[in-house]
Order: C-alpha cells, then sequence, then structure tokens
C-alpha cells in the first residue's frame, strides 16, 4: 500500500525559508516521478515541481530559484528546500506520487501547511 507522509510545514515570515520532507514507503520508490503540489484556499492545485527517476527537475514558474525539490531513493525520501519564501506561498503543500512515470498522479500524502507572513 502507497503511503505518502509529509512533514516540515510551518509560519515564517516572508523571506525566511523551510524544508519540507516526504517519507515514502509501500511501493519501489526509486522507479517513481515524484512532485511536490500546493493549494491555497479558493485557488485551483499548483505542481510547484516535480523530479523524475533520473533526477531530471521541472519547477513552476513561479517558484524558479527559490525552491529546490530533490529525492533521496536510499531513505525513500523527496524534499522540497522552500527559500525567499513570500506571502503568496502560503498555501497546503502535497506530495504526490506518479508511479508510470506518465504524468499521473494517483497517490497523495495528507499535506504540511507552510504560511507566510509579511
Amino acid at each position: 500500500q502507497v503511503q505518502l507522509v509529509e512533514s516540515g510545514g510551518d509560519s515564517v515570515q516572508a523571506g525566511g525559508s523551510l524544508r519540507l520532507s516526504c517519507a515514502a514507503s509501500g511501493y519501489t520508490y526509486s522507479r517513481s516521478c515524484m512532485a511536490w503540489f500546493r493549494q491555497a484556499p479558493g485557488k485551483e492545485r499548483e505542481r510547484v515541481a516535480s523530479i523524475n527517476i533520473f533526477g531530471y527537475t521541472n519547477y513552476a514558474d513561479s517558484v524558479k530559484g527559490r525552491f529546490t525539490i530533490s529525492r533521496d531513493n536510499a531513505k525513500n525520501t523527496l524534499v522540497l528546500q522552500l527559500n525567499s519564501l513570500k506571502p503568496e506561498d502560503t498555501a497546503m503543500y502535497y506530495c504526490a506520487a506518479d508511479l508510470a512515470c506518465r504524468e499521473k498522479y494517483t497517490n497523495w500524502g495528507q499535506g504540511t501547511q507552510v504560511t507566510v507572513s509579511s
């Protein structure tokens, strides 16, 4: 059974940093594509960053240069480093797995809240 558990969300001031982690279990993590999504109240869900099995990364324009996604296949862990945070980064952040790497994220964590104050 696939399980994704996020942690690291917090309340910070603008300009601050956070490190989000996602612990994966129940499947072959190293063979899956992974991503971080976020959703703010009243807004659509947005894919923030993704990483494939080769370590190739992709970012939303809104976070390029500020966020970094990485994976540790030995620890089955996905990380999102958030720097230079802005109030508009406030959202629930979700870890998601695309088990077949076909741009279809079928497994989700419960989310971790990031709140950035000005």
